[in-house]
């Protein structure tokens, strides 16, 4: 992943105030809320705030991301709240995750860049375990005119790095479907996600 990537988001987690905020995102939250606690991986998680509520639920908690100062305030956040999360840097690639290693995996606007987002929920899936679940929520194509609108909403200014149904279908096409649907929400999720915006949502059980 180019060095441009790495350094916008070191840059957006190094100031003292969390980017996102501190609580999990709301869809999240309800829908982990529902799973029998195992282990779940958090890919792209910033600052912590979603892998540190789990791990506070009681998941065994393994979390990665290319900024090492969102790991840095994700630690913070674990240690204010007596939770322990493996936290690594680095790309999927790089990393060790073993094959079917995880009860559930959490895509909280893992928005990663157009020309590997398809690969990489494909390399995902290898390490979820069968009647694994996905939990995905991250802005659709739709949201280019929200973004017009209102900036502060925050997500991508590029079509190709926004995701539609059709895309998670052909991506996650061996999962059992929950859930799959484009909706609005009103976010209001620390500094950068204010307004309205144009989502996917996900819910899906690995075949």
């Amino acid at each position: 992943m180019s060095n441009t990537w790495t350094d916008r988001w070191n840059d957006r987690y190094s100031n003292e105030e969390f980017a996102y905020g501190t609580a999990p995102n709301n869809y999240f939250k309800e829908q982990v809320e529902k799973l029998k606690i195992g282990s779940i991986l958090f890919p792209a998680e910033g600052e912590g705030r979603n892998a540190v509520f789990a791990a506070q639920l009681g998941w065994k908690v393994s979390a990665f991301d290319i900024s090492a100062e969102g790991k840095n305030k994700a630690i913070k956040l674990a240690e204010a709240n007596k939770v322990k999360i493996d936290y690594q840097v680095g790309a999927l690639e790089s990393l060790h995750f073993q094959t079917e290693q995880f009860d559930a995996i959490a895509l909280i606007y893992a928005h990663f860049p157009a020309e590997i987002k398809s690969s990489i929920h494909k390399s995902l899936d290898l390490h979820l375990r069968k009647g694994g679940v996905i939990i995905f929520e991250a802005f659709s194509k739709k949201h280019l005119e929200y973004l017009a609108v209102n900036d502060k909403v925050g997500g991508p200014k590029d079509i190709e790095s926004l995701f539609s149904i059709e895309e998670i279908q052909a991506d996650f096409s061996n999962y059992e479907i929950i859930t799959l649907e484009e909706t609005e929400i009103e976010l209001k999720e620390g500094l950068f996600h204010n307004g309205k915006g144009s989502v996917i949502r996900f819910v899906g059980i690995k075949k």
